[in-house]
């Protein structure tokens, strides 16, 4: 394929991760090395910076600011959760999207998000092929919760598992402290997929782990729940539970109580308040002093225990995006393809968006126990290879030293 020169533009969506800024550092840097990539423009707030022709020029930041992205948090070029409508019956964003494309000759757009996000990927990267106007579109993978269709993992659930297990394992010691009884409820994100509160089970590893786990793949019953606590509790005096915040009833109803009305921009419900009401249920079925503990944003952002294999491999994902559009592919995001058995090896691979998007990956039910209320080794056979290392990150007064970008806002060539 002949060679395709042009701006690039990279955005970032959904909710944020320890990682995402290795992959977008992933595509930034290897852009701005790449000959025919004319300009590396950031999307301010993703898909609705384009929207509204926010775009950084990333080329005007400092070499430095942009090295330490990888070991910063959250979304530096900014998040967001828009739904782009079904082209066939609304085309205005599409209209409005091409527009900017043309007005900047963007001929590579890297999209860095989840399962929604994909679906905009997916989306935009159709609409373009339908109007005849080239341009490669590369979806890279994130989010903690893991559920992406196509890929071993996922950029993000990893760090956010060491964190989630770690929490655990610190907790555990504290709740022990005492002679007295104490029952501990820890809520850990993902509202359909158990992979965040599965990996609880890691702090096991350390003599410190929860002694119930509770996935969505599981339908949930709250008069099991208060016996398989009352048991643990009334033989050794102390029980720790670590719950998703999507377990459901047998009828799909969530268990949590602060399930509202509201929802994100793609609809989906916000969940919160599970730990303090399960807190509540044991405590006035048993009588215990019961804490609940929402973990919430920590374990998004929690980037001092990241785990450096997730580092590595999101900022390969970015890169890999790039190299790959240069090379003449479009309308793919990169995945991951892994080997676990002789020592675990992880490589790129290129997966359809339309396979990607929309879809949930969730734990196989052969991992969690027969009971529902506990983890299967296979399971923690193939988080642990995903949590090793230690990021090599800076640090000013012995706090972390983030990325500090000045964000130039592009003027049309």
């Amino acid at each position: 394929m002949s060679e395709l020169r042009g701006a690039c533009i990279i955005g970032q969506s959904g909710g944020p991760t320890a990682v995402i800024n290795a992959s977008a550092l992933g595509v930034i840097r290897t852009a701005l090395d790449t000959e025919c990539v004319t300009r590396v423009l950031g999307a301010a707030n993703g898909i609705k910076g384009v929207l509204e022709d926010r775009l950084y020029d990333m080329g005007q930041e400092d070499a430095a600011e942009l090295d330490l992205l990888k070991y910063t948090p959250s979304s530096a070029l900014g998040s967001c959760r828009y739904k782009l409508a079904d082209p066939d019956k609304d085309d205005t964003d599409y209209k409005r999207i091409l527009e900017i494309f043309q007005k900047y000759d963007v001929r590579y757009f890297f999209y860095n998000g989840g399962n929604d996000s994909m679906d905009t990927c997916n989306k935009i990267s159709k609409y373009m092929q339908k109007v005849g106007y080239e341009c490669r579109i590369m979806g890279v993978p994130k989010t903690i919760d893991n559920d992406l269709n196509g890929t071993d993992h996922c950029p993000g659930f990893a760090s956010a598992a060491k964190y989630i297990a770690t929490s655990c394992a610190e907790v555990w010691q504290d709740a022990h402290v005492y002679d007295t009884g104490m029952v501990t409820v820890i809520e850990i994100m993902g509202r359909h997929a158990g992979w965040l509160a599965g990996s609880a089970a890691l702090a096991s590893l350390t003599g410190c782990g929860p002694d119930l786990v509770y996935l969505p793949e599981v339908d949930f019953d709250m008069d099991q729940f208060v016996a398989d606590v009352t048991a643990i509790y009334n033989k050794t005096g102390k029980c720790m539970v670590a719950v998703s915040e999507g377990i459901h009833y047998a009828d799909g109803r969530f268990v949590s109580e602060a399930e509202t009305s509201a929802t994100d921009g793609f609809g989906h419900a916000q969940l919160g308040g599970l730990a303090v009401k399960l807190a509540d249920v044991i405590k006035n079925k048993t009588g215990a002093k019961v804490r609940g503990i929402e973990l919430s944003l920590l374990q998004r952002c929690g980037s001092h225990v990241a785990s450096n294999t997730d580092i590595e491999e999101a900022f390969a994902a970015g890169k890999a995006a790039v190299e790959a559009a240069v090379s003449g592919t479009t309308d793919k995001m990169v995945a991951f393809q892994c080997t676990r058995e002789g020592g675990y090896k992880c490589e790129t691979v290129l997966q359809p968006l339309d396979i990607v998007a929309n879809f949930e990956k969730k734990v196989p039910r052969e991992w969690i126990n027969e009971a529902g209320n506990g983890i299967e080794q296979p399971f923690i056979d193939y988080v642990l290879p995903l949590v090793q290392g230690e990021p090599n990150r800076a640090l000013e007064n012995s706090l972390p030293r983030f990325a500090h970008l000045k964000k130039v806002l592009t003027t049309e060539m």
